[in-house]
């Protein structure tokens, strides 16, 4: 199935999902291996570092150090790889609200980390944007 590009077709259908727990991002130096026990939803190795999303109680408990606690939101329309424009309407949404995002495409759907303090503001947000606003 070939992953939608239309960016009015992509906001009118992404229904945004907010995935349950809350993630934090960590470094853990390149020449280290990712802790046993430690299950990362993400991880993106640089030259310096991998970077993991972990929920934070596994953070927590293999004891590393970890930033921004945010929400999980996928937008469930599968969207292309190489659609233009669709992260970027979502994420101007969000910072005209004052929400920070941290954005992830996978080869189907979008995903977006939002502060988990603002998740619901940014759950009402997406919805407005795709029309769908829950009253």
């Amino acid at each position: 199935m070939t992953g939608e590009r239309d960016l009015d077709a992509l906001l009118k259908h992404m229904k945004p999902v907010m995935q349950p727990g809350i993630f934090v991002f960590c470094t853990i130096p390149a020449n280290e291996s990712i802790p046993t026990g430690l299950n990362p939803l993400l991880t993106f190795r640089e030259q310096a570092e991998t970077t993991c999303v972990v929920l934070r109680e596994e953070a927590e408990a293999a004891g590393l150090r970890h930033a921004f606690p945010s929400h999980l939101i996928t937008l469930t329309v599968h969207s292309a790889l190489d659609a233009v424009g669709f992260l970027a309407a979502i994420t101007a949404r969000l910072a005209k609200a004052g929400i920070s995002v941290n954005a992830v495409s996978a080869f189907h759907h979008d995903h977006i980390f939002v502060p988990a303090d603002r998740a619901d503001e940014a759950m009402a947000a997406l919805q407005e944007l795709s029309g769908t606003k829950r009253l």
